[in-house]
């Protein structure tokens, strides 16, 4: 690791050539105060296009998220005027290192430089030709290097090389791990303090050990990661590979999602693939816990499309969209889409900011929108809507398990002798 002084210009012109993704934070103004229109926190992500690879910026300014493309040329312009001047906090993830960037209060710059292996080529597809018109693709988990826990859920083997039929899983867990990434900033933890994690439904746990492998390995951050499942033969593997790893910090519990109490509230909670409303239980629990990050791919979204299925409900929406419902398959996608809406408008009535993003692409899997929502830390103190009623909401006439879990949770914290599980008598 290194670390020394440098211009905006020398930081723009080296970090561009192998950046894979980048977070700029901390916008300064006069005074150090935060300046008029300047997005409090830019996301930079590699990107590759018809016409080769190209860098996407998304500026995140309050709930709200502006995304443009860019080439090489213009990120390093854009760099050379953001670093020091504007902002006073960046972090760039290469192909071998990351950079972290820090500016005092005159604007002057401090590169620290760590060493990380991030990037090597994809291998021929099935064809023999290479995926993306022989472009290269860098990874965060890189291929042609063996980790350890890929090799053991079959998805390296011994040398590193990807099995080919594993490579959609590959590339999951790489896509997440950018997800990740972009939200390291709200994670960092102050000194003394662990990252702590929770992970309903991990599964077979190919993300779980991925998460940790990146923030603890390669980024080097304490954290304390817990993977939660209903399997017990899950767990007990699970359990058995952390312990050969020596991943100290990761355990593996068996429990559902609503009968968890953590130790401390934890600070990012990931719900991947929670079938139907497991989901809102999962980000029910991270609204009680106010937790800091969470990330959510729903799966079965089954709940509203039976609400709306019946003969009678309050809203209007069986008569406005009568003509799309009478397709069972039309009504069951407008309902995951709905419900995904609504749940995006209720963490955002309880403080947070959210984004519905694609996960990976519809050709590996349907299930592909990934539910990004981090806690707003201009909203600390202040006390957030907690029904998060929507004209989209009147509009169905239909409550969701979330909206019924929160009316729940307050219930019981002020003492209401109504105070029952959802759908029980």
């Amino acid at each position: 690791m290194s670390r020394h002084p440098e211009t905006p210009a020398s930081i723009a012109a080296s970090v561009c050539p192998g950046l894979i993704s980048g977070v700029i934070s901390s916008p300064r103004g006069k005074g150090g105060e935060v300046g008029d229109g300047i997005p409090e926190r830019i996301r930079i992500r590699r990107i590759t296009g018809p016409k080769g690879t190209a860098f996407q910026l998304e500026s995140l300014r309050g709930a709200q998220a502006f995304q443009e493309n860019i080439d090489d040329a213009e990120l390093e312009a854009r760099l050379r005027d953001l670093l020091g001047s504007a902002y006073s906090r960046a972090e760039f993830m290469l192909t071998g290192e990351t950079v972290q960037v820090l500016a005092n209060r005159r604007g002057e710059l401090t590169a620290i430089r760590k060493a990380s292996p991030t990037g090597r080529k994809r291998p021929a597809d099935a064809d023999g030709a290479e995926d993306g018109h022989n472009l290269t693709k860098n990874y965060i988990l890189p291929e042609g290097q063996p980790i350890p826990f890929l090799v053991d859920l079959g998805v390296m083997d011994a040398e590193g090389r990807v099995i080919r039929a594993k490579y959609d899983k590959f590339r999951q867990i790489n896509r997440f791990l950018e997800f990740i990434a972009d939200v390291v900033p709200d994670l960092t933890p102050e000194a003394g303090h662990e990252i702590s994690i929770v992970d309903f439904g991990c599964g077979k746990s190919y993300l779980t050990f991925a998460v940790y492998q990146y923030l603890r390995v390669l980024r080097g951050l304490p954290v304390k990661i817990i993977g939660l499942d209903l399997k017990e033969d899950v767990i007990a593997r699970c359990s058995l590979l952390a312990e050969k790893y020596g991943f100290e910090g990761l355990s593996f519990r068996q429990g559902d999602i609503a009968g968890f109490t953590p130790d401390t509230p934890p600070d990012m909670v990931i719900s991947l693939h929670a079938c139907d409303t497991a989901t809102d239980l999962a980000l029910a629990q991270a609204l009680r816990w106010k937790s800091r990050v969470i990330l959510s791919v729903p799966c079965c979204q089954h709940e509203l499309n039976a609400l709306l299925s019946r003969p009678a409900g309050d809203g209007q929406a069986r008569d406005t969209l009568a003509g799309a419902f009478k397709f069972g398959i039309v009504r069951e996608r407008l309902s995951a889409l709905f419900t995904d809406v609504r749940r995006a408008e209720i963490l955002e009535s309880r403080g947070y900011r959210v984004q519905i993003l694609e996960f990976i692409d519809m050709s590996h899997t349907p299930k592909n929108l990934l539910i990004r929502a981090v806690r707003r830390n201009d909203l600390e103190g202040e006390n957030p809507s907690l029904d998060g009623r929507s004209v989209l909401g009147d509009f169905l006439g239909e409550r969701l398990t979330l909206e019924r879990q929160l009316e729940l949770g307050r219930q019981l914290e002020h003492g209401s002798d109504d105070a029952r599980v959802p759908g029980t008598d």
